[in-house]
């Protein structure tokens, strides 16, 4: 046989037994979990809140009519300030449990009801339309030019005034919050008058009350400031079940 066979022959055999002695692997299975994934951490259960990058507690109480304190004792969270993003937050008063106490309730007549007053939502919102009812009597929370309407950006009214001038309660009810952990709301008080009611007092100079304290109508409750804004003013909010309406049919 020719030399260069016998080399030719050499070089096939070594390759032969390389070949035979690494053993054959299975391809591992891969599954594809994105779409799953996506679908656990989308769906929200009725009654949850799932905490999205840049939201506080008091935040998510504000937007679903709720205390942050009852939040927090709702879902045994020891530190309002740890929350993660992708967290359920329940915000409905669990079963059998009880939640704050329930602030007087107003002896005035309401001046609104179904036949007469309907506050509308957002635009954005494609929820039903939220009715008035039984209503509720606001008294004008701070003397000044209304100098910004309600709209879906503003979710407000803004009242034009001087530094230190007096911010009064809009009706009588519990304070539920009071601090500066909400962006764009400075010091903020907020106020729960029932189940259905909340109002929320933004930017103002100093605080005059403390979470836990129960107000009467008219009550000074802070004074007018600029803090997390660029001119002094009270931005003055009205929430219905947590969503935003116009306050203006409420006040007298």
């Amino acid at each position: 046989m020719p030399k260069y066979r016998l080399i030719l022959f050499a070089l096939a055999s070594i390759v032969l037994i390389v070949g035979c002695s690494t053993p054959r692997t299975k391809p591992a299975n891969v599954v594809d979990r994105t779409s799953a994934d996506r679908s656990s951490s989308d769906s929200t259960p009725p009654g949850y809140y799932r905490v999205k990058r840049g939201d506080t507690l008091a935040r998510i109480g504000l937007d679903n009519g709720q205390s942050p304190r009852d939040l927090a004792q709702w879902n045994n969270i020891s530190n309002p300030n740890l929350i993660e993003v992708g967290d359920l937050i329940l915000v409905k008063p669990p079963a059998g449990s009880m939640a704050a106490v329930k602030p007087p309730t107003s002896t005035t007549k309401p001046i609104a009801s179904r036949d007469t007053v309907k506050a509308e939502p957002p635009k954005s919102d494609s929820s039903k339309e939220i009715v008035a009812e039984p209503g509720i009597n606001l008294s004008w929370p701070a003397k000044g030019k209304v100098v910004d309407e309600f709209s879906e950006k503003n979710k407000g009214i803004d009242i034009a005034g001087k530094l230190g001038d007096p911010i009064s309660a809009a009706s009588e009810g519990k304070v539920v919050y009071a601090g500066n952990s909400l962006r764009g709301y400075g010091n903020l008080v907020i106020i729960k008058h029932d189940d259905t009611y909340l109002t929320a007092y933004a930017h103002n100079r100093v605080l005059s009350i403390k979470e836990g304290d129960v107000v009467k109508k008219g009550q000074k409750i802070a004074e007018m400031g600029d803090t997390d804004t660029n001119s002094v003013k009270l931005h003055f909010e009205l929430r219905v079940n947590g969503k935003p309406v116009n306050p203006t049919p409420f006040l007298q």
